[in-house]
């Protein structure tokens, strides 16, 4: 293998295939990337067997071959160069060299014989969607997934499509997150997947820095393949059944407010300061007198009271929640002002934008 390319394709490339790469790897081929020259295209490939990355750009190929190599070590390398032509090839044995204008380097490798295949997905149904709107639906829904593995199909993103309507829905039982998404290309029938929550986070890092306009999702009975431009990423998907959540979204409420974000979120900043030392329990009471008052309990460390003007109709009001879960949903929405809307202490809390009805977030209550 020798190749010439850029500094920056380089580092480009070698960052998004890294996010596959796990830190407990027990096969040490897991723990390097895949580094192909073919055609007039430099390929690379990562994997944990569990998502597999993929991508590749156009350079200037003299001759063909592939190589493993140390993912951390050839990525840390990459990026201390300067912007300019780097030549790749492959030395005595397993080694990749890496040569630039000013220096020259070896880096031992594993054979690309022993790393895994890249699985291929035979897609049962496709769509495609806006790169942009995908990545904010991921910012919206996320977080809300469970990290405890215990449950496996807590900790994933529901997936349904049906006709041209998609929701996302993430929960961890204590939280729920649901965005509806509109496709501008209409599905033949419905389908429903659960992909895991980790590779969903991935790949938000993946749209985020990404220039291309959509997309493209195929989803297999056991996995899901998403392509954006020149990446691709594949992902096992979780077995199981999600909760039907629908029947805990509360129909109707006893009160509804309109707050600022901003002006709540300052608030909540603070309160939780002091909730840390009570589980993050929040008391939230509502008034007619278009005040909310955001509290805690007597702490360790004090306690803190605050006022935020709202916006209300209905009855007054109070609930106890988790501060934090809260504050997640008002740092990843981006809308100015929230409804938020209660009836009763022992009934969820639903959070949604004032415009549009495309997203709802329900907090289950704390008992107090």
């Amino acid at each position: 293998m020798k190749v010439f390319c850029s500094q920056k394709d380089l580092e480009n490339a070698l960052n998004i295939v890294n996010k596959a790469i796990s830190s407990n790897n027990t096969l040490p081929v897991l723990n390097n990337i895949l580094v192909k020259a073919e055609g007039k295209k430099l390929y690379f490939f990562a994997t944990n067997l569990e998502i597999a990355i993929s991508c590749y750009f156009e350079a200037d190929v003299r001759s063909e071959g592939a190589i493993t190599v140390p993912a951390k070590l050839i990525t840390s390398y990459v990026s201390l160069l300067s912007d300019e032509k780097v030549e790749l090839n492959i030395g005595d044995g397993l080694t990749l060299m890496v040569k630039s204008t000013a220096s020259t380097t070896k880096i031992k490798g594993i054979s690309s014989d022993e790393f895994p295949l890249i699985p291929k997905v035979d897609p049962e149904h496709s769509f495609s969607i806006t790169t942009g709107v995908f990545d904010a639906a991921i910012a919206e829904t996320v977080f809300a997934a469970s990290t405890n593995v215990s449950r496996p199909v807590l900790a994933g993103v529901y997936f349904t499509v049906n006709g041209c309507e998609m929701k996302m829905v993430a929960t961890d039982s204590y939280r729920l997150a649901e965005k509806k998404i509109i496709l501008e290309n209409k599905i033949d029938g419905s389908f429903a997947c659960i992909v895991p929550a980790k590779t969903i986070i991935e790949l938000g890092k993946i749209t985020t820095k990404s220039e291309a306009k959509e997309v493209l999702v195929s989803i297999s009975k056991n996995q899901a393949l998403f392509r954006i431009g020149d990446v691709e990423l594949v992902t096992r998907l979780i077995e199981g059944k999600f909760p039907e959540y629908e029947r805990i979204i509360p129909k109707e409420a006893k009160t509804k407010f309109e707050v600022s974000t901003e002006e709540l979120s300052l608030v909540l900043r603070r309160v939780s300061l002091f909730a840390r030392e009570n589980n993050n329990s929040v008391r939230i009471s509502a008034t007619n007198d278009g005040k909310l008052l955001v509290a805690t309990d007597e702490t360790k460390v004090g306690e803190e009271k605050a006022e935020v003007l709202i916006k209300m109709e209905g009855e007054n009001n109070k609930i106890s929640l988790n501060g934090q879960y809260l504050l997640d949903v008002l740092t990843y929405m981006p809308d100015e002002k929230i409804n938020f809307e209660m009836s009763d202490k022992l009934s969820p809390a639903v959070i949604k934008p004032v415009k549009g009805d495309d997203y709802v977030y329900i907090i289950m209550p704390l008992k107090v």
